[in-house]
């Protein structure tokens, strides 16, 4: 029954984003399930991954916001899907979702769309460019948090015969498992960064930009050595600057400025996330615009690691308050230095238990089995099989 089944999913690039990652986790299964499984995508670092045998690419500049490119894309993609008879086009972001809903029209395939994140627009012209992510036949929302963000922002934009439905982003448990970490891997890393061993070891995954709130957690640290003479903790800032040279300097002043250059560490980046994640006692993730899901949140709870997050968006879906988790408010820093020196002072038995409710609540709700084969059943729907 499954064999009638070819998609074709769109991204711009297939990276290690949360949206790449879902897109390349979905390719794979669909090829387990036997369904033809294609990606249309202009580069990655995740193409290298990709099982050419089972999943198979179209390179196309679909990262290009220029009309013509995205015009010409669309001609593109409808002579490739009538082609190799794809019957479900799946577009993850705004830009080829333009040349996708143009393909289908052309061809008369059935389009899908994964609203990502919040998509924010200042003008009814950016509100209506955002709009066509709810064009399709099926539009899903990786968290009910995006949910209610289209019903509110995009009302006027819903068509009620087409469908609008919740499917949580997942993460394979499998890889991100405390269980899977080679002893030595971790020591060199551990050596590569130096990180002190009897230092407790706070992790803050995500590229450097305003909103993933680097200088938020910055300033909880030097709250946490003034106001609560809490001064035997690490704190690794994980993550590319991608070209934002001049909030990296930001940044640097800021740790510079509270004298915690001995105690911060900028990491550009680290290929095995779950190793990172291995190496810290808490996770942080301090954004203060709403996520759209929260991965860091996820991937953290699934490593078995407590995770402080700010109350916004997604992370209050995933993270068991008080259980799994902790959430502060998220423009306030001396309530993030409050939570932060409460977890530190938790005993290494009492932290164990608490990721251990992360990695079970994580399993339960948000393994990649589940998204995928969530997916898998409204495609189904969609061709009536």
């Amino acid at each position: 029954m499954t064999t009638k089944i070819k998609v074709l999913q769109v991204i711009p690039t297939l990276g290690y984003g949360g949206a790449e990652t879902g897109c390349y986790d979905l390719a794979h299964y669909l090829a387990e399930k036997n369904c033809s499984s294609f990606i249309a995508t202009s580069g990655g670092k995740l193409l290298k991954f990709v099982k050419r045998n089972k999943v198979k690419i179209i390179r196309l500049p679909v990262h290009s916001k220029n009309p013509f490119l995205i015009f010409i894309n669309a001609v593109i993609l409808s002579i490739f899907i009538l082609l190799n008879n794809i019957n479900i086009v799946h577009a993850r972001s705004r830009a080829p979702a333009w040349s996708c809903y143009l393909a289908c029209l052309l061809t008369k395939r059935n389009f899908v769309t994964t609203f990502h994140g919040t998509y924010n627009f200042t003008n009814s012209f950016k509100k209506f460019y955002n709009s066509i992510m709810l064009k399709s036949k099926l539009t899903i929302a990786g968290s009910n948090f995006i949910f209610n963000h289209i019903n509110e922002n995009y009302n006027e934009y819903l068509n009620r015969k087409k469908k609008l439905r919740v499917i949580f982003r997942g993460i394979n448990i499998d890889y991100y498992n405390k269980k899977n970490i080679s002893i030595l891997k971790r020591e060199k890393t551990k050596k590569d960064w130096e990180l002190i061993s009897n230092k407790f070891t706070i992790l803050m995954p995500g590229r450097l930009t305003y909103w993933k709130g680097q200088e938020k957690l910055i300033e909880a640290l030097n709250i946490l050595i003034e106001d609560y003479n809490n001064s035997n903790f690490q704190a690794i800032f994980l993550g590319s600057d991608q070209g934002r040279k001049v909030y990296k300097k930001k940044l640097i002043n800021l740790v510079q400025r509270y004298r915690l250059s001995k105690k911060v560490k900028f990491i550009p980046n680290c290929e095995e996330m779950p190793l990172a994640y291995s190496l810290a006692d808490v996770v942080v993730s301090a954004s203060i615009e709403p996520e759209a899901f929260g991965r860091v949140s996820v991937e953290a709870q699934a490593m078995g690691k407590p995770i402080v997050a700010s109350n916004l968006g997604g992370s209050k879906e995933t993270i068991l308050k008080g259980k799994s988790g902790f959430l502060y408010k998220h423009d306030d820093p001396r309530e993030l230095a409050k939570t932060l020196n409460a977890v530190i002072e938790l005993d290494h038995d009492t932290l164990q238990s608490i990721g251990n409710e992360g990695r079970k609540n994580v399993s339960k709700k948000f393994d990649v089995e589940s998204m995928c084969d969530s997916t898998l059943r409204e495609y189904k729907k969609l061709l009536n099989i």
